[in-house]
């Protein structure tokens, strides 16, 4: 063992650009996931000082930590049974039934990604809130709370069922017709070849897809702060609420290692039980076929429930720009740009500190993204798998907790950033690289080596082979890590909240603050205007992507 790793160095060591990139991601994984992590749980294990299980203890002790805990378990379980059969209903009419309006309906089952992820909680209290257009307005209901157990669970389902949709897509797209026309053909019902045939072969997916959704609904921060209220605590913001609440950070950070722990779980299933059983039901990609083992009405009532969840998806948006260019909802309904005067005067500077920052983390993110996949699949060296490992961590850790990690690693010497341009960005970029790290894998894997080995045996170095070779190879990978990086960076909320200052902040903070504040025609103008950033630079980003590609193919032949 200890020999294999020695050739292994020896190897790596007669690249020393190589060398020193290993080195350097292996430094910045443990200084900016790892350690962050480490630094939450000895915090939770102290007291005035000194070291104690005291902060456990108080989970039997106290109703509300209990509470706050059975809740987040309840919810996420509830939000990842029901998103997953939305999901799967809207993957499996949009890739195997022959249905009218596919692309638009796609586009609309995606929508909630590219958004703020408390949008779906602003617009639930527009239309179901104390002065809701529906309860208040058209039902004339005067007693009626949104707030609690149901107003979440629906926040969150309208919030992560799409990440369903999309985990599921390609699952389902993928099995071959013919399986079931085989099926039918030798007397099956269509019950039984769904129940025997086409589920099974999704079922590796389904369970991804389930614990993919439950990760993110116990660490999603924004809709439970919006409508948990008091009477329904919540693991997320109850850790935030004591640290800047109670300013009891032990407390708070003990929260978070409880938080983390479910959410690790659910991750260690997903990324080496469910992920290594896959079946493989055809060699070669299926023939473009529909899928005959639904019936006429059935079709017609799936494709229904498709339409109804893309109706609340426009619903939802539409009442968050309305409620944009609105002069009081609930009161006045008179047409303003009074809230948007707002954003662009006195909140001005907040939007440049988001689109500054997201533009500084993107190019980061997505080019480290790829270095990684290069080296996870491309090189041998000791500690890879730990490479691996470290480098996607910070994907099921939830928000709260790599907030809370970066003020208590970062607010002392060493490195002092709190409050910083720099702890922004780089709590961006090493959250939300995972995506592109195993977008580029996922394509590299596809890809003959011998293309880059002839790159090397021409005299190119492995950094010049990655530059002209590679990363046009992997492009569609690399757009996909820009976007995601992009996009996080413009929404999130739960890390960043513990982060922003009064030299550097951000709109979805913002928004929040607003809603808080009751001001939600302002938060529903801030929406519009992420949501509209967050649409430009995706065009934007592709037309980069595609430029750059076509480039360094010019230069490379």
């Amino acid at each position: 063992m200890f020999a294999t790793a020695r050739s292994q160095i020896r190897v790596l060591a007669r690249d020393p650009i190589l060398l020193a990139l290993v080195v350097v991601i292996f430094a910045a994984i443990l200084i900016f996931v790892v350690y962050p992590l480490a630094m939450v749980f000895l915090a939770s294990l102290q007291d005035r000082s000194q070291w104690t299980l005291a902060n456990y203890a108080l989970i039997g002790e106290r109703r509300l930590y209990r509470n706050a805990l059975w809740n987040s378990l309840s919810v996420g379980a509830l939000v990842g049974f029901i998103g997953v059969i939305i999901g799967y209903i809207a993957a499996f009419v949009l890739t195997r039934l022959d249905v009218p309006g596919k692309r638009l309906l796609h586009y609309l089952m995606i929508v909630p990604i590219i958004s703020p992820p408390f949008v779906s909680a602003v617009s639930i209290v527009f239309l179901f809130g104390n002065n809701g257009l529906i309860t208040r307005q058209l039902l004339g209901l005067m007693d009626f709370s949104i707030y609690g157990f149901h107003g979440v669970v629906w926040s969150q389902i309208f919030t992560f069922a799409p990440i369903a949709y999309l985990s599921l897509r390609g699952v389902l797209a993928s099995i071959s017709p013919t399986l079931e026309d085989a099926a039918l053909n030798i007397g099956a019902s269509r019950w039984q070849v769904f129940r025997k045939v086409t589920f099974p072969l999704s079922l590796p997916g389904v369970a991804s897809a389930f614990l993919v959704v439950f990760i993110e609904s116990m660490a999603d921060f924004g809709n439970p702060l919006v409508l948990a209220g008091a009477a329904f605590p919540m693991l997320a913001p109850q850790a935030y609420l004591e640290i800047t609440g109670s300013f009891n950070l032990p407390r708070g950070a003990m929260l978070s290692v409880i938080l983390l722990l479910p959410s690790i779980t659910a991750f260690a299933i997903q990324r080496y039980w469910i992920a290594k059983r896959q079946y493989v039901t055809v060699t070669g990609k299926p023939t473009a076929s529909t899928s005959k083992v639904v019936s006429g009405p059935v079709k017609s009532f799936l494709y229904g429930l498709v339409l109804l969840f893309s109706a609340i998806v426009i619903l939802f948006y539409g009442v968050i720009f309305v409620g944009a260019f609105t002069q009081v909802w609930g009161f006045n309904y008179t047409p303003t740009l009074n809230h948007f005067a707002y954003v662009f005067n006195v909140g001005f500077d907040t939007v440049k500190d988001t689109l500054l920052i997201a533009i500084i983390t993107t190019p980061i993110s997505g080019i480290f993204g790829m270095l990684v996949a290069f080296l996870v699949v491309r090189r041998t060296f000791p500690g890879k798998s730990a490479l691996e490992f470290g480098s996607i961590l910070s994907f099921a850790v939830p928000g709260t907790v790599v907030g809370i990690g970066y003020v208590l690693a970062f607010n002392q010497q060493p490195l002092i950033l709190t409050g910083t341009l720099t702890i922004l960005v780089l709590c961006f970029v090493f959250r939300y690289v995972p995506v592109g790290i195993q977008s580029g894998i996922a394509v590299l894997r596809q890809i003959d080596p011998s293309i880059e080995e002839a790159a090397q045996n021409l005299g190119a170095s492995a950094l010049t082979t990655f530059r002209k070779v590679t990363l046009p190879l992997i492009a569609p990978a690399f757009f996909s890590a820009l976007v995601y990086a992009f996009v996080r960076a413009m929404t999130a909320i739960s890390a960043a909240i513990f982060l922003v200052s009064a030299n550097w902040n951000l709109m979805t903070v913002q928004i929040l603050n607003q809603v808080g504040s009751g001001r939600l025609g302002v938060a529903a103008a801030y929406s519009v205007v992420v949501i509209a950033l967050v649409l430009v630079a995706i065009i934007i980003i592709n037309a980069i992507v595609v430029r750059m590609t076509r480039h360094m193919n010019m230069v490379r032949f």
